[in-house]
């Protein structure tokens, strides 16, 4: 923990030298959904394994890369593929790549996962806004020493995902013919599934969506003063909800077919939103 500002400085050393900081705008891309980051123009790599200090995640479909280019004549940096608690990393190193952003410049947030399906009108395929979340993974990155350069030691996490530019992005989505959901995102620790009784506990709580990532992010995001939209890609119903198994063959599968559909959201909030 005492030496995260050093592995922040060099990544932030190697990444300018790819002409991101100059990027104003950031993705973190999930499972299945890293292959946006090729659409991005005059394309710029820094491996997660050539900066010192940085975790690299062993999950079949991230690349393990940052991607710094241009897109509607904005400069984005993205995260191709996260790190996840599961893997044995503790959350503060979850939350490398967002301060990493955040000391490059970059203000608005965009956070992408695959997940279950707790709520039963949900269907996979679905993309859901992320309204807020429930942290149930048994840690939290803003444990130890606070980061005072980055936020205060008890940060507010009453509006994580911005709700003015959930708004626009509902209206932006209905004008443009993309049907989106709207729910409450769970986190537990993974690796295994959940059980069919612990989605049953999701659902009371008021969850409407589950998975392994993204919260860490996104509370380190609103400790920086970022702007955060999170989307979820429903890629698969939660234990019990349906009668068969679960497997990240089925994740990567939908989040392929539902390819189209999100590219053409995060243009969207590319393009008019960001």
């Amino acid at each position: 923990m005492e030496n995260i500002m050093k592995i922040i400085n060099n990544a932030v050393a190697l990444l300018k030298e790819k002409g991101a900081d100059k990027a104003t705008v950031g993705l973190i891309l999930g499972s299945g959904l890293g292959d946006y980051a090729e659409t991005l123009e005059n394309k710029r790599f820094v491996d997660y394994a050539d900066i010192e200090g940085y975790p690299v995640s062993g999950v079949v479909g991230h690349k393990n890369r940052f991607v710094v280019g241009e897109k509607f004549g904005k400069t984005v940096i993205a995260m191709q593929g996260r790190f996840h608690y599961y893997e044995g990393y503790p959350q503060w190193m979850l939350s490398l790549g967002v301060r990493t952003m955040k000391q490059l410049g970059v203000e608005k947030l965009l956070v992408t996962n695959a997940a279950g399906g707790v709520n039963t009108s949900y269907h996979a395929g679905d993309l859901m806004l992320i309204s807020d979340h429930i942290n149930l993974s048994g840690s939290n990155p803003l444990i130890g020493k606070n980061l005072d350069a980055f936020g205060p030691r008890f940060p507010d996490q009453s509006n994580v995902y911005d709700r003015d530019l959930r708004a626009k992005l509902m209206d932006l989505s209905r004008k443009n013919g993309i049907q989106m959901q709207e729910g409450v995102y769970l986190m537990m620790s993974g690796p295994c599934y959940e059980t069919p009784a612990e989605i049953r506990m999701a659902r009371i709580i008021g969850a409407d969506a589950v998975g392994m990532s993204t919260i860490p992010e996104t509370m380190c995001a609103a400790h920086c003063g970022m702007k955060v939209v999170g989307i979820s890609l429903i890629t698969n119903m939660a234990a019990g909800v349906l009668d068969q198994p679960l497997s990240h063959a089925e994740v990567t599968e939908t989040a392929a077919k539902a390819a189209m559909k999100f590219t053409h959201l995060v243009d969207l909030i590319l393009s008019d939103l960001f």
